[in-house]
């Protein structure tokens, strides 16, 4: 028994390790096999033990690849801990989850194996919805430097690639266990999985080769500790260092400016400095966004937002970000019941924007988002479908310091920028920014902890892409054709 314990729990740890290692800036190759030990520990397991080491796995892949979560600066380090506690905790969950339908699939189906695919992106599935969704932590983003598999999310979004990278997993566990090759079996999966790379490759192809219609964006990159950025000592350094910046972007007469989130210490709708940009922007004819604070009243009450303000010609638009952070914008379910607000982490109490924000530039619209907005592709779908033709984001991820999280947040930008075929121009405070072509082709950037303006040529969308007209079909399919497996077998 402590034999087959230590076989089993090594089985766990080497997929956790696997899949952890796999997300950026690491190496995306091990998630094609990292998933084998996990599939062999269901095959040897009943349901409550596949839980349970399935819940292991998930606890040591979400410590790898999510650690940035307890190095945010902005608080306090209990609060932050604890974070980092709670979500890798909660997001196992997930994993035991799989961990039970995946053993009962394959004890129960002779071809069960071949339903892992679907499994697992039911259970990304499920994760995507509810006030603590997380699709960041999506296989998908374990290649996020394979360019060919990606492509086929303006079809699936980004669950296909995660259903393609666990159907290598299955491909394989299948060879090792059959010990012979079955030539007909075996080369009809080798196609399957080389069809949507075929198709990667075609699209890029084609896509590469066609004329593309463009705006062209100044990017600023201030580098500005935040936690400096609302000390009175430092307002006048701030203030230089970003009108300086700035100057040099207009100078470069691109279509638009763009800053970071948060860009200056105050609420530029109702700063006296807001008349200071509307001249600017009158006088050079170039519109700027700046991401900035907020607030409104309502029935006495102040609510108040992280947002966006965007100057153009003598006028102004205002954005409030609508995917806040859990537990360090807002604490989930507070809208329903306001005294969970009296709780302090740390956190801020941000309200929740309510408006897909489009913004006119010249003859066309784009749309800007501002963080963690990213993480949400139904989000990002929706201000596509309400007409913008590119995308602008705005982003502070200096709070994760020289973490991985930094380098992840910009690589889910690359699967927003291929699932719309939509370029995305990136403005963050510390890095990293840049501009994203709809291939996934990063064609400017500022790294992490420089300081800079970047000009470049941000790609339009032509057309809605399938995954902009319908969403996550895909996942839905899977997820109902798992439930209706289970559904069969339990009445069985």
């Amino acid at each position: 028994m402590n034999i087959l314990f230590d076989y089993r729990f090594r089985l766990s740890l080497f997929s956790g390790v696997c899949i952890g290692f796999s997300f950026p800036p690491f190496f995306g190759f091990l998630s094609l096999f990292g998933i084998i030990p996990l599939i062999k520990l269901w095959k040897l397991s009943n349901i409550r033990d596949s839980a349970q080491y399935s819940y292991f796995a998930g606890l040591v892949a979400n410590i790898i690849s999510l650690y940035w979560i307890g190095l945010n600066s902005g608080a306090e380090l209990l609060p932050v801990l604890a974070s980092l506690i709670a979500a890798v905790l909660y997001l196992s969950i997930f994993w035991a989850l799989l961990g039970i339908s995946s053993c009962y699939l394959l004890k129960k189906i002779k071809y069960g194996l071949y339903l892992i695919p679907f499994a697992w992106v039911s259970m990304e599935f499920i994760r995507s919805y509810g006030p603590l969704a997380f699709s960041w932590s999506n296989l998908t983003l374990t290649q996020y430097n394979f360019l060919p598999i990606l492509q086929i999310m303006d079809v699936t979004g980004s669950e296909g690639v995660t259903f393609w990278v666990v159907f290598v997993n299955v491909f394989l566990f299948s060879i090792i266990q059959q010990r012979r090759i079955n030539y007909y079996k075996d080369s009809f999966l080798v196609i399957l999985i080389f069809i949507p790379l075929f198709f990667g490759s075609e699209r890029i192809d084609s896509l590469g080769k066609s004329p593309w219609s463009k705006r062209s964006v100044s990017i600023l990159q201030p580098n500005i500790d935040p936690n400096l950025k609302w000390e009175i000592s430092f307002r006048d350094q701030l203030y230089t260092t970003m009108d300086s910046l700035n100057t040099i972007a207009y100078l470069n007469k691109p279509n638009l400016v763009l800053w970071p989130e948060a860009a200056l210490p105050n609420y530029m709708r109702v700063s006296s400095l807001k008349n200071k940009y509307l001249k600017l922007v009158q006088k050079e004819s170039i519109p700027l966004m700046m991401g900035t604070l907020d607030y409104n009243t309502y029935s006495g009450n102040r609510k108040y937002f992280n947002g966006s303000i965007y100057f153009h010609n003598d006028e102004f638009q205002i954005y409030h970000k609508i995917f806040l952070v859990p537990f360090a914008e807002y604490i989930p379910l507070s809208p329903n019941f306001p005294i969970l607000n009296k709780l302090n982490f740390g956190q801020g109490n941000f309200n929740k924007g309510r408006e897909y924000t489009i913004f006119p530039i010249d003859s066309i619209s784009f749309s800007n988002m501002i963080c963690y907005d990213i993480s949400d592709p139904l989000l990002v779908r929706n201000f596509v479908k309400k007409g913008a033709r590119f995308l602008t984001l705005e982003a502070n991820v200096a709070w994760l310091q020289n973490s991985s999280g930094v380098r992840q947040f910009f690589e889910l930008a690359k699967l927003r920028a291929i699932e719309l075929r939509s370029g995305i121009a990136i403005s963050a405070n510390t890095g990293i920014s840049g501009i994203i072509n709809p291939l996934g082709e990063v064609v400017e950037k500022i790294d992490f902890d420089q300081q800079g303006v970047v000009k470049g040529d941000v790609f339009l969308n032509k057309e809605l892409t399938f995954y902009a007209k319908y969403g996550n079909i895909f996942a839905k399919f899977c997820f109902l054709f798992i439930v209706l497996c289970l559904f069969i077998l339990r009445k069985k």
